[in-house]
């Protein structure tokens, strides 16, 4: 028989609000078999052996709170963690390569955090059972493995973890002082200077901790990681907030720390920065919540591919139901109507100016605004939204409606998203294609019952996008709509944006720093070049395939195609590839 779980949302699970139509219509408990769905003090239970499969009591509730699936047959009794009765389970973990990094690529909520948790000696394995086991059950499970050496270690303390947390927001509360002081005080491999050096940070040395930008904040923890002494560093999603040159030069400063045999385990959604970082790739899949598997180790090109096939061969299971299709957005459209034409534009402000150079917009076109950090975009989207007035030149959208999504998401409403939804865009709810294109394809279905203040910052930036596009206006405005998605999440957003604009016959700017969502939306690009912090100016509107060469060789990466799925990777350097393509002065293919 094969394998089912049960798994139950302790957040949405509330029977003192519902009818207890799980227990109320189980065909198992109508039959006698009460222990098929019981309550204990309040805590909803399933007997996953008794359990038949049948969904009505995953149909019945109100929350929505009930997920039971049947397991992938691999997978049965390779449980590594399991998170209490009816809750999240985790089957096999990523192997760790000493002398190679190791990369994890998975979509949000199948349990690459807790994978990592494990690999760093934070949490223990359980095995799935409901009690805590001693090291030595858990050593005989791994036992003639590569897996038992390392979690020997770790018990005997023979290893020494080194882990950059996810939450990045939370170091300005646990450590105090300047950020000199900080790194001075834990370069035990005396590396800072060098670090500094390639990751630029001697503008920001003697500032305060809770003085500091998102991205100044990845930086500085990324260099804290890099210069500790450890056998095993484990990174959890070091790009985010980085700009595109901000990313490569930090894959670069990673990739140093594998000499001398030393391991790194990295999570990451962009997928150029996961493909020029990575030695191997574990894929995780499963269903979000519920349960999440671990694939065996796989080249990097072999792994990525994975993932966006949607197919694993190793345990013969497609984990979803169509390929995630790389949108290249290179070819020349058909020019329609000018939308909107803006003039000389210029603002300064805290020691800080910024130059926009005319251009214009057309009906259908998506405009991506490429660049680094503090060079101007977001200043120049508040431009166009009316939020701030150039200090020379008109604004150009006078008399134009805007919809605009700011780059740092804010919640001021106790709504949940159903209600937040129908407040701000009651009229879009209404249409089928929009409910389709937009609102199930970003999974804002599955959170309507959610409070907006109980939502991940993965979840609030798909709300976020959801009301964005929703809104009836001539310009759309979306400031970094990548950030905090993960893969599948960053590619239906760009779907989303796509067919959005594309079936409004309406136009939007976007700002983003993942270069394969940039080239998947971009009709025309505008480069933003100057001195991070000091001046700014903007080069174009220009063609996808001008500016992304011009913009990467200011990055200074050479990309070449996947033949398999047309995705952009980057050459890694002083590589045959990289060589060639400096040589023809063709960075972007």
């Amino acid at each position: 028989m094969r394998r089912r779980i049960a798994v139950v949302d302790r957040e949405r699970c509330n029977p003192r609000k519902c009818g207890e139509e799980c227990i109320k219509y189980c065909p198992q408990v109508r039959m006698g078999y009460k222990e098929t769905v019981r309550l204990e003090n309040d805590l909803l239970l399933i007997d996953e052996e008794l359990c038949t499969g049948c969904g009505i009591c995953v149909r019945k509730c109100p929350f929505s709170a009930i997920s039971v699936v049947n397991l992938p047959a691999p997978v049965e009794g390779e449980e590594i963690h399991r998170y209490g009765p009816n809750g999240f389970v985790l089957y096999r973990i990523p192997l760790v390569r000493f002398g190679s990094i190791v990369g994890i690529v998975g979509q949000n909520g199948v349990g690459k955090s807790t994978a990592l948790k494990i690999l760093s000696g934070e949490l223990k394995p359980n095995l799935g059972r409901q009690r805590e086991l001693s090291w030595d059950e858990i050593l005989e499970r791994f036992r003639g493995s590569a897996l038992k050496d390392y979690f020997e270690k770790i018990l005997n303390k023979k290893i020494k973890i080194i882990r950059k947390p996810e939450r990045i927001d939370l170091i300005p509360r646990i450590a105090k002082g300047t950020v000199k002081d900080l790194l001075n005080s834990i370069d035990e491999r005396g590396v800072l200077n060098e670090a500094k050096e390639l990751l630029e940070l001697e503008k920001i040395m003697s500032r305060r901790l809770d003085e500091l930008s998102g991205g100044e904040l990845q930086l500085v923890a990324v260099t804290a990681l890099y210069c500790r002494e450890g056998d095993v560093y484990v990174v959890d999603e070091p790009s985010n907030y980085l700009d595109v040159y901000q990313r490569f030069r930090m894959s670069v400063l990673l990739r140093r720390l594998v000499s001398h045999n030393r391991a790194v385990i990295v999570v990451e959604h962009d997928l150029a920065v996961l493909d020029y970082l990575s030695d191997y790739i574990h894929v995780m899949y499963g269903i979000p919540s519920v349960y999440g598997v671990v694939s065996l180790p796989h080249s990097t090109k072999e792994g990525i591919n994975i993932f966006l096939d949607g197919y694993l061969p190793d345990d013969n299971v497609r984990f979803r139901d169509e390929q995630i299709k790389i949108l290249s957005r290179s070819q020349i459209k058909q020019e329609t109507a000018v939308l909107m034409s803006y003039g000389k534009m210029k603002k300064s402000f805290n020691g800080f100016s910024i130059e926009i150079n005319p251009g214009d917009i057309r009906e259908g076109e998506i405009l991506v605004a490429a660049g680094p950090n503090g060079i101007g975009k977001t200043t120049f989207m508040r431009m166009l939204a009316g939020e701030i007035k150039p200090d020379e030149g008109e604004t150009p959208t006078s008399g134009l409606r805007i919809s605009y999504k700011e780059q740092y998401l804010r919640v001021d409403s106790d709504d949940n998203v159903r209600n937040f939804l129908i407040k701000n865009i009651p009229d879009s709810l209404k249409s089928n294609y929009f409910n389709s294109e937009v609102v199930s394809r970003l999974r804002v279905d599955m959170l309507m019952e959610k409070n907006l203040r109980d939502l991940s910052s993965g979840e609030l930036q798909r709300v976020m996008i959801t009301v964005c596009l929703g809104r009836d206006a001539d310009i759309y405005l979306i400031d970094e709509p990548s950030a905090f998605l993960d893969v599948e999440m960053r590619l239906a957003a760009a779907k989303a944006i796509k067919r959005t604009i594309e079936g409004k016959k309406k136009a939007a700017f976007v700002v983003e720093h993942d270069l394969i969502m940039m080239e998947s939306i971009a009709d025309r690009i505008i480069l933003f070049e100057g001195v991070p912090g000091l001046e700014g100016k903007t080069i174009g509107p220009m063609s996808v395939v001008d500016g992304m060469n011009r913009f990467l060789k200011d990055v200074d990466i050479t990309f070449r195609r996947d033949p398999e799925t047309g995705r952009p990777r980057a050459n890694k350097p002083g590589s045959k590839l990289d060589e060639l393509a400096r040589k023809t002065g063709r960075y972007y293919i």
